[in-house]
């Protein structure tokens, strides 16, 4: 069975970052990138917001970058899923694809999180040319034009708000005839005077062109249909951390997030960090998952020396 000193389960800004750190550590790391290499941060068309690049880069490319980056110190990347972990054996074994297993004696988890879509064909279709999970992200390609925000919680409200600053119309369409969000995030909806809450609203269809979104198609809980010009549409109805593959195995909060040691990466099994969004739902940037990733690697350096 071949083995290693470190496994890292997961690309991503927290993956990569983490390869980088464990390379540089001497640690040759084996790197499975999962179901989707280099996360979430690829279906973003372009990234302004991350420190060193003032012309802004593609998620692709910055990902592309770092995996590189991690291979030149050493990083074995490969493209397979981790299937099934067992970390009540000491060197942990890991299955891959449901075949291949390894020997690790730790594991950094950077398996990331995932945005919930509403489930229709043309929010896929145009998925980074108008259709966006993340408002802090993207918003800023949108100033001055209308967009929709579909939700009805604090992260929707807290979305809408931000966008209301930058955007001309801001339409937030939500399913209920209520907010759930915190009183306070209401109020600052309902003071905002470009944001128009459409309650009781589902979304039928992105509507859009070659070039991207140009609205969106809504039915109201009546029946009644409407069409809202728009050129932005942002998903607000949360996010699932994967962590399947973990249930039962490490302790878990109540959404499924990894529960850490606070101010480190550790999780309650010694030997197994987590980096990035999957032990995140608060931030949920490029940046922070990146600054987790190099923390997992360092905890996880140290506690290799301890041993």
């Amino acid at each position: 069975m071949e083995q290693t000193k470190c496994l890292i389960i997961g690309s991503g800004p927290a993956g990569y970052t983490a390869a980088i750190y464990a390379s540089r550590a001497n640690l040759s790391p084996i790197v499975y990138e999962g179901i989707e290499p280099g996360g979430q941060l690829t279906t973003t068309t372009e990234i302004e917001n991350f420190p060193g690049y003032p012309e802004g880069i593609s998620g692709t490319e910055m990902m592309a970058q770092l995996k590189q980056q991690a291979q030149r110190f050493g990083a074995d990347v490969r493209f397979g899923i981790v299937t099934d972990v067992d970390f009540d054996v000491r060197p942990f074994v890991a299955t891959i694809d449901g075949e291949k297993k390894i020997e690790a004696e730790s594991i950094i988890v950077a398996t990331g999180a995932s945005a919930k879509y509403l489930g229709l064909e043309s929010e896929l279709k145009f998925r980074g040319q108008g259709v966006s999970a993340c408002a802090t992200c993207d918003g800023f390609f949108y100033r001055k034009q209308d967009v929709a925000v579909v939700g009805g919680g604090d992260t929707a409200c807290e979305e809408a708000t931000y966008l209301a600053s930058i955007c001309k119309q801001v339409y937030l369409i939500v399913r209920k005839p209520f907010l759930r969000a915190s009183k306070a995030m209401q109020e600052r909806v309902f003071n905002t005077p470009n944001i128009k809450v459409m309650f009781e609203y589902n979304t039928v269809e992105v509507l859009g062109d070659e070039d991207g979104v140009t609205g969106a198609r809504l039915r109201h809980a009546s029946g009644e249909e409407t069409t809202i010009d728009i050129m932005g549409f942002f998903l607000a109805i949360g996010h699932h951390p994967n962590t399947e593959l973990f249930k039962g195995k490490l302790e878990l909060d109540e959404e499924g997030y990894i529960k850490t040691i606070p101010g480190t990466s550790k999780t309650n099994i010694d030997g197994v960090f987590a980096a990035g969004d999957v032990k995140d739902p608060h931030y949920r940037q490029a940046i922070t998952a990146a600054g987790s990733g190099c923390i997992a690697a360092l905890d996880c350096e140290r506690y290799l020396l301890s041993k």
